[in-house]
């Protein structure tokens, strides 16, 4: 990139949180004019700020999105334009998330030091639109250059913001003698399955630019094995969702099918996507080595031995399995061309199985 381009990027993001501050301060105004409110904590108006900020990052997202990089699916055919627009629709929902659960995580921290601080129509607005406008260039920068290593940072961020507000506004103050999934039962439990919720839909994306990035690398060849890789990382993101959808003190059975499958998905999409990657490097080797033995280890000693905790367990695998994500991501991203690549296949099942399956169609017309 010349400097050229990279100075026009930055004036544009200016603008674009100046925009966004405009926006957020005045629906900031309109929806808290006539009273004061606490903007800070768990409150209506907090959670009014958070969804004011959340909606603005998502279009500030899609600006971006549409103005730097709506020429990468013109050539592309049918089938991989709908994947690529599919997981750019799942990342303008993530980043609404994100920006929610971080501006009301924030209001939190600052009602604890800042007990019964209330604002007007214009303090609250003006609060609202800095939330917006600092959300908005985020989010408007993260579309510039949107990479694999840029999801799996955000992914870790989210859910570390996550759980720690989930933390914060828990009613059950035991809930870490049992498991995380505690956080998701009584009245509280919005908090930590909505971010379960998102990170679904983040893990399922993060598949997806894993898929891109090797499709880059290693082309028409290998869409076969990339497919299940994807696949697999979309199932992963997809058993996440359902552990948030599925909260524990209301189902516990299919919540705890679903979390232990997730965790079994994470594991088999880190082994088969170093499986496909050609030739991994000795770190990349090295870090699933240790993620497989650590998690082995620690499986024995929380079921055979009772020595740690089903909490502490899974701090360990996800933990684990966010530091393999982030290795691999950086060595993928050191490996692939920054170009986008329009896939030459014109339908993404081989064209004997269509073949077979349009033959047995006309056979049924007959």
């Amino acid at each position: 990139m010349d400097t050229d381009q990279a100075l026009r990027e930055q004036l544009h993001a200016l603008w674009a949180t100046v925009g966004c501050f405009v926006v957020g301060a005045t629906l900031g105004f309109i929806t808290l004019r006539g009273e004061q409110y606490e903007i800070f904590g768990t409150g209506p108006a907090a959670i009014q700020t958070a969804a004011i900020a959340a909606s603005v990052a998502a279009l500030a997202f899609i600006l971006s999105t549409v103005f730097y990089r709506r020429g990468e699916t013109w050539e592309m055919p049918r089938w991989q334009k709908l994947i690529s627009n599919v997981s750019a629709i799942a990342i303008t929902l993530a980043m609404g998330g994100v920006t929610a659960i971080g501006v009301l995580l924030a209001g939190q921290v600052l009602a604890t030091g800042l007990q019964g601080l209330e604002f007007g129509p214009v303090g609250g607005g003006i609060l609202t639109g800095v939330a917006a406008g600092l959300s908005g260039r985020l989010a408007f920068q993260a579309g510039i250059h949107l990479s694999t290593r840029n999801l799996a940072a955000l992914l870790f961020s989210y859910l570390i913001i996550g759980t720690v507000f989930a933390m914060t506004t828990a009613t059950d103050p035991t809930w870490w003698e049992r498991n995380f999934s505690q956080l998701g039962a009584g009245s509280g439990a919005w908090a930590f399955n909505g971010t379960l919720i998102i990170a679904g839909l983040l893990i399922a994306t993060v598949g997806s630019y894993i898929g891109r990035d090797l499709h880059r690398l290693l082309e028409d060849d290998a869409i076969p094995r990339i497919a299940t890789v994807v696949g697999i990382w979309f199932t992963a993101g997809i058993a996440l969702t359902a552990v948030g959808l599925l909260p524990i003190d209301q189902l516990p059975m299919p919540h705890n099918i679903a979390a232990f499958a997730m965790l079994f998905l994470l594991m088999a999409a880190a082994g088969y996507t170093q499986f496909v990657l050609p030739d991994p490097p000795l770190v990349l080797k090295a870090v699933t080595a240790m993620m497989v033995i650590l998690v082995g280890v620690s499986t024995v000693l929380t079921f055979l031995f009772s020595v740690i905790s089903v909490t502490a367990l899974e701090s360990i695998v996800v933990g684990l399995a966010l530091l393999w994500m982030t290795t691999f991501v950086r060595v993928l991203g050191l490996l692939t061309p920054e170009i986008s690549l329009a896939s030459q296949r014109r339908w993404l099942l081989p064209t004997p199985l269509l073949a077979r399956q349009q033959t047995r169609s006309t056979k049924k017309r007959m």
